[in-house]
């Protein structure tokens, strides 16, 4: 067996060989959040794009109320106000100033903005009670982001915030890399769909639904081929249809050593190159990963519904992203406290899933009440970190550091 790294370098490098990734396309900014940039973006406009007010108040010339005190008030002629959106048409000058408020233009000759908490108002005429600093709640143009300069970079994925960014530039046509196409298919004769009537000894397929939505949430467009039975020739057919379609498969079952598990013989006999055959990981221990001449990667993973999402998070999930285009493609770990004994056999990386809590700026990490049973995928709801306890080890008491993998 590979141990875990050596499992995730060899996915990684396959991933690299792939030109796939590389594909790209133009989309609009209404259909871009989620999508990676292909190519980093440069803005032809200054943020903020001219000076403006931060706060609500008078735009006034600095060196009027340089000597001004509570003790000492200066008063202004008001010459003009300027809401968010006018275009200021009046130059203020000495002794004169402008109400303005939030958001809008500065206009010429004022310098420095004093807020309307400071101020006395009567008719034409405000009186500044206290001294402001120069240029004070003055945003100026530029100060943001500069026109022309790099704006955002390639392999970034594109969320709430970038679509706020690249709104206020103006950047409305993006280059973003296309989405892999993943092929879902589960292998078994005992399983059936949940809208099935479920009869004695038939398992419901949870891992077509589970994995789908993996996938999506990681970049990839989920092809859900179905259930396939453990007919050798209705499995290689499927198969070979999933490699022909997609840029990468995922398959659930028959990656073991039992009388019905045919994925491995059907990879070779399709012409595949197998890297992986098993890894010294808990749960997952079965994982076969083949590459075919038209890049398509292929991930055979365990049936047994824990196995297969910690496999996803654990194997799939960097490569899937890696394969999308995105530059933070590994997977994060964090330091933390366990709160529960966590026990291992000791011979192969066990992960060990649960809550990961930030608690007075320290995580803390509680394990999952119940069975850590790789077919108990109850208890796997809320998970959002796997902790790991180390090949050798038997045992992390409570309040022992413990690393945890970060899987939301």
């Amino acid at each position: 067996m590979l141990s875990v790294i050596e499992a995730e370098e060899i996915i990684l490098n396959l991933v690299r060989g792939s030109n796939s990734h590389r594909d790209t396309e133009i989309v609009d900014l209404e259909t871009a959040n989620g999508r990676v940039l292909a190519t980093a973006v440069t803005g032809k406009l200054d943020i903020p794009h001219w000076n403006n007010s931060a706060m609500d108040g008078y735009a006034v010339r600095y060196q009027d109320l340089e000597d001004c005190s509570p003790n000492k008030p200066v008063t202004l002629e008001i010459v003009t106000e300027i809401a968010a959106g006018d275009r200021p048409t009046v130059e203020i000058k000495s002794g004169q100033a402008a109400r303005i408020f939030t958001g809008a233009m500065l206009p010429q000759g004022a310098d420095t903005i004093v807020i309307q908490e400071n101020t006395t108002r009567e008719a034409d005429l405000v009186t500044i009670l206290q001294a402001p600093q120069p240029e004070e709640f003055v945003r100026h143009q530029g100060a943001f982001y500069q026109a022309g300069t790099p704006l955002l970079a390639s392999g970034i994925k594109i969320g709430a915030a970038e679509i706020a960014v690249l709104a206020t530039a103006q950047c409305t046509q993006l280059s973003v890399y296309r989405r892999p196409r993943v092929a879902i298919l589960s292998t078994g004769d005992e399983l059936v769909t949940p809208e099935q009537t479920l009869q004695p000894g038939q398992i419901v397929d949870s891992n077509q639904y589970a994995l789908a939505s993996f996938v999506a949430n990681n970049g990839g467009i989920p092809l859900k081929l179905g259930i396939v039975s453990d007919c050798p020739e209705e499995l290689k057919s499927a198969i070979a249809k999933a490699i022909e379609t997609a840029d990468l498969v995922l398959s659930t079952g028959g990656v073991s050593v039992g009388d019905y598990d045919y994925v491995d013989r059907i990879l070779a006999e399709l012409g595949g190159t197998l890297h992986i055959r098993s890894v010294a990981v808990k749960p997952g221990k079965p994982l076969t990963v083949a590459t075919f001449d038209n890049n398509c990667l292929y991930f055979g993973i365990p049936g047994n519904p824990v196995s297969a999402l910690v496999s996803c998070w654990r194997f799939v999930q960097p490569a899937l992203k890696q394969l999308s285009g995105q530059k933070n493609y590994r997977s994060r770990f964090v330091g933390a406290v366990t709160r529960h004994e966590l026990k291992a056999a000791g011979k192969r990386e066990t992960y060990l899933w649960g809550q990961l809590h930030l608690v007075d700026g320290k995580y803390k990490f509680a394990l999952a009440g119940g069975s850590h049973s790789s077919g108990n995928l109850v208890n796997l709801a809320q998970t959002n970190g796997l902790a790991i306890v180390p090949v050798g080890h038997k045992l992390i008491k409570s309040g022992e550091p413990v690393t945890v993998m970060l899987i939301s």
